[in-house]
Parts: C-alpha cells; structure tokens; sequence
C-alpha cells in the first residue's frame, strides 16, 4: 500500500481544543459516486478532521477522481490488490489518528453538521459510540425513505437481539473502541452486525442522534443486497453468540410461532430481555415481540397489534421495577 498525501493540518486557529476526527472512508470501484461522498465530508462544519481514502484495488475511475481532490486533510491509501472490506476498514483504523473515528462509505453522503453534531455528543459523555437517523435512498427506484430507529443505548442494546439498529454509514466512535474490536474475517456479509454485538456485549454505550445526517445509498452493486443468503448465515451465528452473552437460551429465539407458543417463549424473551437490559421502551418492546408474530394476520391483524401492545408495556413495567 501506498499512502500519497501529506498529513492533515491541525494547528490552525480554528480546531484549537477540538477533537480530531478520523473519517473512515473505504472505496472499491465507487467511480459513480465517491466524489459526492468526499465533497459531503470537505462541506463539513466541523474542520478538524482527517479523511482517509482506502481504494481497496479499483479497476474503474475511482483512483482518478479520487487523486483530483488536493485537499492536506485528505490520505489517500491505494492497494495494489482488492483485499476486502474487512481488511480495508482495519488498515484505515490503524492510520487513523484522531479521538473519534467516523464512518462513511464511499457511496453514501453526509450533510454539513454530521461530525459536529456527533463530536459535540461524544464529548458530553453519553455514549462511546453514536450513529444518527437517516435517509435512505434507492438508486434504482429514487424513492427517498425516512429511517425508523430507536435512540437510547437501551433500546439498541436490546434490539440488537434481533437486527442492527444503527446504520454502519453515520456511526462514529471513539478510536479506541474499533482498534479492540476490529473486524473479524468470520463477520464476512454481516460485518456490521457482529461488529456491533461484539461491542454492546463488552458494556459499551450506543445511542443514535434524532436528527438525519446522512443519505443512505441502497444499490444493486452493494455487497449486502449481492451475497443475502450469506449475511444471513453470519448474521445467525452473531445472533446466537449475543443472545447467549446475554444469558437468554435459544429456545427463546425471536421467530414466528403460533399464539399459545409465543405466549410461552416470546413473553419469556421479553421478560427476560428486560431483566438483563434496564430501561428498554414500550417501541422497541413491540418491535422485539412484533418477531414472534406472523406477517398479513388479515381479520386477525387488531388483535394481534393488541397482543404485542399489552405485552410490551407489561414487559417494560416489570424489566423498570425489577430495576
């Protein structure tokens, strides 16, 4: 590998007593798009940042446009082979040499007061890592859809038993925390996801902003949309391994049973749930049981919301007084 720009400046007047920020930006044949995602970060409010471009072997334009951007804050990494995401996101980790590293894949786009908005977060002290609401944007179709998260460490702690509740995109953390817990080779097509676990399982705090600070870029070039069978498969194992940090018995595993059978194990995860994890909403509750309910119940769809209403606000009331 080859690192051909000079290191980011950081004396000047203006970033005095403010954080560095790394910006973690990996890129494989990302030609249609990389320049909109670098000039999101150069567009940044927040000025002391270092972003570092790995181009993980492209065979398109991406080296191009990329070296057409002369900006000191800019490192520039080109590898001579492709070697993966998972090798490519550890090496920028390893470069990176600010308190907070911030994710941004070379397809998506931040909006000017992405890093200021999180570092001013982060600094406050309320949580490790800190992702944010989104935009969600399908290139084939050009809808633009609004995301739907839960906030608090609690409610992503928890939802993590049965999804990934922050977009890996507006996630930004302290260095630290991705330098213990680097990507693994297992992880392969849900890298984000184990990734994630592995941290909430080590008490780290999450939280995500209520505010959209990114557009999420959906494809069909995306490693995620071309290999689901085996994220899937990843995604399973990692599922398994949080829910036994957890000490909740698989048994108990989210999935669509029939009412008498979610009554049993579906109240026990939830009860169980809220025991390990204090605070968890009466939301995330629903979207935790919402797991063992069958989709399109037709006349029986009332009832069913019902159900999944009283047993998440019974679930929250004992997970509080038991804490």
């Amino acid at each position: 590998m080859d690192v051909l720009s000079s290191n980011p400046i950081q004396d000047d007047a203006v970033n005095q007593g403010a954080p560095l920020v790394s910006v973690s930006m990996p890129v494989y044949n990302a030609e249609r798009y990389i320049a909109e995602a670098i000039n999101s970060i150069l567009a940044q409010t927040y000025q002391n940042f270092e972003l570092i471009i790995v181009d993980d072997g492209s065979t398109d334009r991406t080296r191009e446009i990329v070296e057409s951007f002369d900006d000191p804050r800019i490192i520039k990494v080109y590898s001579d082979r492709n070697r993966g995401l998972i090798t490519t996101r550890n090496r920028i980790a390893q470069i990176a040499r600010g308190k907070y590293l911030a994710l941004l894949d070379a397809d998506d786009c931040a909006f000017p007061d992405r890093l200021a908005l999180q570092v001013q977060f982060l600094e406050s002290n309320q949580a490790d890592l800190c992702g944010a609401d989104h935009w969600t944007l399908n290139q084939v179709t050009g809808q633009l859809k609004a995301s739907k998260q839960r906030h608090s460490n609690s409610d992503i702690h928890a939802l993590l038993s049965v999804c990934s509740p922050v977009c890996n995109p507006a996630m930004m953390g302290r260095l630290e925390v991705f330098r213990k817990f680097p990507y693994k080779a297992s992880y392969l097509h849900a890298e984000d996801y184990c990734l994630w676990t592995e941290i909430a399982l080590a008490g780290y705090r999450f939280a995500n902003l209520k505010k959209k600070l990114i557009t999420y870029r959906l494809h069909s070039t995306q490693t995620s949309v071309n290999h689901l069978q085996a994220a899937r498969n990843v995604f399973s194992a990692a599922q398994a391994n949080y829910l036994k940090g957890l000490g909740i018995p698989l048994k108990c595993l989210p999935r669509a049973l029939p009412f008498y059978k979610r009554l049993n194990y579906g109240v026990k995860f939830l009860l169980l749930m809220n025991q390990r994890i204090p605070h968890i909403s009466i939301y995330a509750n629903q979207e935790l049981y919402a797991r063992f309910q069958f989709r399109g119940n037709g006349i029986w769809t009332p009832f069913t919301r019902l159900e999944r209403l009283l047993v998440a606000t019974i679930s929250s009331l004992i997970g509080k007084l038991g804490h």
